[in-house]
C-alpha cells in the first residue's frame, strides 16, 4: 500500500508537469487512480472500461503508464514514471448496479484529459460521489409496474395484470428489507422468488384472471440478473477470462438461488391443494 505523505494536499495541489513527477506527486496520481478504478469496479463497470478509465487518467496526469490487474474482489494498480514504480491494492465492497456512478467517473476522466481539473480537484469530486437516494415504495411500484406489463405482454387480462403488480410489488418490498438488513443477496433472492411464487399461486386456486400461471412467472423476472450476465459475457470475449467467469458464477447462483424458491413455494401450493 501507498504510504501517506504529511505533504499530502501541498502535493495534490501542484499540477503534475510531462517533463516531471516527484515521486511525492506520482503517489498522490496513484492514489486518484486507483480510487476512480475502485468505483468503476464496486458499481459493475466492464473490466475493459476499467483498464481504459485508470489508463487515460494515468496519461493525462503526466505518468508513463499504468498497469492494472483485476481480480473479483480487488483491483491492483501499479503507475510508471520514467524509473520509478509505485503499486498499489484497493478490495473493492459491491454496491450494486449505478451506471450514473460509471458515467460521472468517466466525466471526471474528460475533466482530466482536457486539464479542467487538477489531482486535488479529481480527488474530491471522487471521493464526494454518491449514489442517489430513491423513495424505497416509489422503486417498488415501478418494478411491479415492469412485471405486471410483461404478464400482459404475455397475455394476460386486466385482472392478472393487477394481481402481478401487487404479488410484484410485496416481493419486492421485502426484497429491499432483506437487503437493508445485510442479508446474504442469494437469501435474498431465495425469499424474494419463494414470497412471489408463493402468493402468485393463490390465483390458480381462486381462478382469477385467464392464465394465472402468468403471474407466478412475471412476478420473479425482477430477479433475473441479467447485467452481471452481459457484462461477464463481455468480460470474457474481451480476455478477461478470470473475472468474467466470477461475474458469470454470480449471476448463475443468484439464478439457482430464484429457481430453488419458486420450486419449494410451487411445491408447497401443490401439497395445500391450491394449485
Amino acid at each position: 500500500m501507498i504510504k501517506q505523505s504529511s505533504n499530502q494536499s501541498d502535493d495534490l495541489n501542484e499540477t503534475p508537469l510531462i517533463s516531471g513527477i516527484s515521486h511525492a506527486q506520482q503517489a498522490a496520481i496513484t492514489r486518484v487512480i486507483a480510487r476512480a478504478g475502485q468505483l468503476l469496479q464496486a458499481y459493475n463497470a466492464e473490466s475493459r472500461l476499467i483498464e481504459q478509465t485508470t489508463e487515460r487518467l494515468g496519461i493525462a496526469f503526466g505518468l508513463d503508464s499504468v498497469e492494472i490487474a483485476l481480480t473479483s474482489k480487488a483491483i491492483i494498480l501499479t503507475t510508471r514514471f520514467g524509473d520509478n514504480c509505485i503499486t498499489t491494492t484497493r478490495t473493492m465492497k459491491a454496491h450494486g448496479i449505478d451506471m450514473g456512478i460509471v458515467c460521472e467517473v468517466q466525466r471526471i476522466c474528460i475533466l482530466a484529459e482536457k486539464k479542467i481539473y487538477d489531482v486535488q480537484q479529481i480527488k474530491q469530486r471522487l471521493d464526494n460521489l454518491d449514489v442517489p437516494k430513491h423513495n424505497a415504495v416509489v422503486v417498488a411500484c415501478f418494478v411491479a409496474l415492469s412485471c405486471a406489463c410483461f404478464s400482459h405482454l404475455f397475455g394476460g387480462d386486466s385482472i392478472i395484470f393487477i394481481c402481478t403488480w401487487f404479488t410484484s410489488f410485496i416481493a419486492m418490498r421485502i426484497r429491499q428489507w432483506l437487503t437493508q438488513l445485510h442479508h446474504n443477496l442469494l437469501t435474498v433472492f431465495f425469499i424474494t422468488a419463494f414470497t412471489a411464487t408463493f402468493i402468485g399461486s393463490f390465483a390458480s386456486a381462486l381462478g382469477w384472471g385467464n392464465e394465472p400461471e402468468l403471474i407466478m412467472v412475471t412476478s420473479v423476472l425482477q430477479l433475473v440478473p441479467g447485467f452481471p450476465l452481459i457484462n461477464a459475457v463481455s468480460d470474457m470475449v474481451k480476455g478477461h477470462v478470470t473475472i468474467g467467469m466470477a461475474r458469470w458464477m454470480t449471476a448463475t447462483l443468484l439464478t439457482l438461488a430464484s429457481a430453488l424458491g419458486v420450486v419449494l413455494a410451487v411445491q408447497l401450493a401443490q401439497q395445500g391443494g391450491w394449485l
